[in-house]
């Protein structure tokens, strides 16, 4: 049986730990591509040498070509620069919409085939970037960040209650971080809702903490960011795609007539399968989830429409 392909563009921390969490599912082969010359052949050979004593088969290719790409069924886009001290939106937006936009050119035509999943900052635009610039349908078509910030959620859930995170049951939509829309009436412990196991403080503290789980981790690393749960988030969607597992996470995904939205990509819970997004479910939101949702949503469309000028740069 032949295996899966999967790429993971971007060798460094994002990158190689998607490629890591990857091997270690035998999600298929892997091909890891970076711009700098050694650092994923290194990165991929020292992963594969781990195979025997881990007990996974998967060739594991490290380069600086996308010819090793070709016939991809995923695609992990983790390129791009952070936001630095003293670095405007306009100057990270710019910036990463080139290297997104050329490594999209890139995969697109290697790949044609592929589902693209999106890591890049600022999110809700890099998935704009590269859907205009891939030109695949949209449901080919994602961008990673609510499976992390649900993650980040569901363990401080779990730490709170003291019960295992495999029993909390939770769903986040809009945009990433300050934009993250908490849906409370949906978090549940083994079917029991949070609201009957926590006070509402002690929830709006958690919510908040999600919220901010990325700059928490800044401030303590101090020169880097989160890696391991980001990748593993990243490669919970691939899973889900690749083995047609059919999985509902929260994924910035297309939205035409959903929730009114109107042809824009933002945080929804959707079910993933080989034919990438293949349904986007639309829960019902009380007034004040309506309100947050509709605000994340006019901020998503404020960023796409600064970043048409720099797509029109090209």
């Amino acid at each position: 049986m032949k295996r899966s392909k999967l790429t993971i563009i971007g060798a460094g921390n994002v990158g190689a730990t998607c490629a890591h969490w990857a091997a270690s599912k035998e999600l298929g082969d892997i091909v890891l591509v970076d711009i700098v010359d050694g650092m994923p052949q290194g990165k991929a050979l020292d992963l594969y040498e781990s195979s025997p004593v881990e007990g996974f088969d998967a060739r594991i290719v490290g380069t600086n070509s996308y010819d090793e790409t070709a016939g991809s069924e995923v695609v992990i886009i983790t390129s791009g620069v952070p936001r630095k001290p003293g670095m405007s939106r306009d100057d990270l937006l710019s910036t990463n919409t080139k290297i997104v936009a050329q490594v999209t050119r890139q995969v697109a035509e290697k790949s044609p085939n592929a589902t693209l999943i999106v890591v890049a900052n600022p999110l809700d635009a890099m998935v704009y970037v590269t859907h205009k610039i891939s030109g695949f349908p949209p449901n080919r078509v994602l961008g990673q960040a609510g499976v992390l910030d649900v993650a980040r959620y569901r363990s401080f859930i779990a730490e709170a209650v003291g019960c295992s995170v495999e029993d909390v049951s939770a769903l986040l939509m809009g945009g990433h971080g300050d934009d993250m829309v908490p849906l409370v009436r949906y978090t549940t412990v083994s079917g029991i809702p949070v609201s009957q196991l926590l006070p509402k403080t002690k929830i709006d503290a958690i919510v908040d903490r999600a919220r901010k789980g990325g700059i928490e981790i800044v401030n303590l690393l101090k020169t880097g960011s989160a890696y391991y749960a980001p990748a593993s988030a990243s490669v919970a969607m691939a899973e889900s795609i690749i083995r047609d597992k059919k999985r509902v996470l929260p994924c910035a995904a297309y939205c035409g007539k959903e929730y009114g939205i109107g042809g824009y990509f933002v945080g929804v819970p959707c079910v993933l399968g080989t034919g990438g997004m293949e349904k986007v479910i639309e829960v019902q939101l009380d007034a004040e989830e309506k309100k947050m949702f509709d605000s994340s949503v006019q901020h998503v469309k404020e960023l796409c429409a600064a970043t048409e000028k720099f797509l029109a740069a090209l």
